[in-house]
C-alpha cells in the first residue's frame, strides 16, 4: 500500500511552506462568498425550528401579563387588567437589551486539513458555522464581532461586512493563529470559539480562564474530521505535518489506534473540564455531518435556552466508525 498521509500541504523548507500558506489563504478567500451563502441558507433552515429569546426586562414592546407577586412595585401593576379580575396583574415588558458575542473561527494552517471520510475542510466548516450563528443572531437584534478584526455590530449586512473583512486581513498573522487574541472582552458579553483544539490543552485552558475571568460567558465548537477521530489508517504509513515539515512514519498505522484514542479522549475530557470550572458550553462536531445539526444547539446555548445534550456528546464519536483498507 502507498504510503497514506494524515494530513495535507506538504512542506520542505520555510519558503515553500510560506508559499503553500498565502496560496490556501487566497484559494479561501476565493470559496468566502460561497462559504457565506451556504451559512445563510443554514440559518434560514435552523430558524424555522428555534424560538426567539423573548423574557421579561427593559424595553418597550409588551410581553405578557402576570399575576402580582411580594416584591413587585405598584407602579408595575396595571390597573386596568387588574379591575376585570380578582387579582393585580403586573404588564411584562420583552427584554431588548442588545448583548455582544465575540466571535473567533479557527483558521489556522492545520484547520485546511480533510481526509477521504469527508471532502468539507475544517477551517470552511467553522467558517460556514461562525456565519451561520452571525446571521442569526443579527436578526434578533445581538451585536456580534470577531475578535482582533471588527467592531461590534447590529447591522443586517454585519456577516457580510465580516466575510469582506476577512478576506482582507487572511494572511494578517493573527488571524493565523489557533487561539483569539489578547482582547478585553467586557462583562456580561460572550464567546463563540470554533477550533479544532488540538493545541497543548494548558495552553487552551490558559485562554479560557483569561476570557472567563473577564466575566464573559463562553462557547467551544470542536470541529474535527472523522479520520481525526478513528485514525483508520493501515500498514505503512506517513504522518506529515501541516503546520511545520515535520514527517512521521510507521510500519503498522492500525497498532497506533487504541493510544491516539485514548489520548484524544483524554484531550476532550480536560477540555470540558476546563469548560465546566468557567461556566462555559462545549459542542463537538464532525465534519461529515450537516452545519445544521450542531448550529441549532449552539444557538439555542447563546441564547441561554436549556437543551439535552446527545448521550456521546462526551466521548464524541470515537470508536463509531472504522474505514476500511
Amino acid at each position: 500500500m502507498a504510503p497514506t498521509s494524515f494530513f495535507h500541504n506538504v512542506q520542505e523548507k520555510p519558503a515553500a511552506q510560506l508559499l503553500a500558506r498565502e496560496a490556501e489563504a487566497h484559494a479561501l478567500a476565493d470559496r468566502l462568498p460561497e462559504l457565506v451563502l451556504e451559512a445563510m441558507r443554514i440559518s434560514n433552515t435552523v430558524t424555522h425550528g428555534s424560538h426567539g429569546r423573548r423574557r421579561a426586562g427593559p424595553g418597550e414592546t409588551f410581553w405578557q401579563f402576570r399575576q402580582y407577586q411580594t416584591g413587585d412595585s405598584a407602579q408595575q401593576v396595571d390597573w386596568r387588567r387588574s379591575a376585570s379580575s380578582d387579582h393585580l396583574f403586573i404588564r411584562e415588558r420583552e427584554w431588548e437589551a442588545a448583548h455582544t458575542i465575540w466571535l473567533w473561527p479557527d483558521i489556522s494552517a492545520s484547520m485546511a486539513y480533510h481526509s477521504h471520510l469527508s471532502p468539507i475542510r475544517k477551517a470552511d466548516r467553522s467558517l460556514v458555522i461562525m456565519f451561520a450563528v452571525a446571521e442569526m443572531l443579527v436578526r434578533s437584534g445581538e451585536r456580534v464581532a470577531v475578535m482582533g478584526l471588527t467592531n461590534p455590530s447590529a447591522s443586517r449586512k454585519a456577516t457580510t461586512r465580516i466575510a469582506e473583512l476577512l478576506a482582507a486581513n487572511l494572511r494578517q498573522h493573527g488571524l493565523t493563529q489557533s487561539a483569539p487574541p489578547q482582547q478585553r472582552v467586557g462583562r456580561f458579553s460572550s464567546v463563540l470559539w470554533v477550533s479544532d483544539f488540538l493545541d497543548p490543552i494548558e495552553t487552551i485552558a490558559r485562554r479560557i480562564e483569561e476570557l472567563a475571568g473577564n466575566g464573559c460567558t463562553g462557547h467551544l465548537v470542536q470541529v474535527l474530521d472523522p479520520a481525526e477521530e478513528t485514525l483508520p489508517f493501515h500498514g505503512r504509513t506517513e504522518f506529515i505535518g501541516i503546520e511545520d515539515a515535520s514527517r512521521w512514519l510507521t510500519d503498522r498505522a492500525e497498532g497506533l489506534r487504541e493510544t491516539y484514542r485514548r489520548r484524544l479522549l483524554a484531550q476532550r475530557e480536560a477540555l470540558q473540564d476546563v469548560c465546566r470550572k468557567c461556566g462555559w458550553s462545549f459542542l463537538l462536531h464532525h465534519t461529515d455531518r450537516p452545519a445544521g445539526e450542531s448550529l441549532l444547539q449552539l444557538i439555542m446555548r447563546l441564547r441561554g435556552e436549556p437543551i439535552v445534550a446527545p448521550r456521546d456528546a462526551a466521548r464524541g464519536a470515537l470508536g463509531a466508525k472504522e474505514a476500511s483498507a
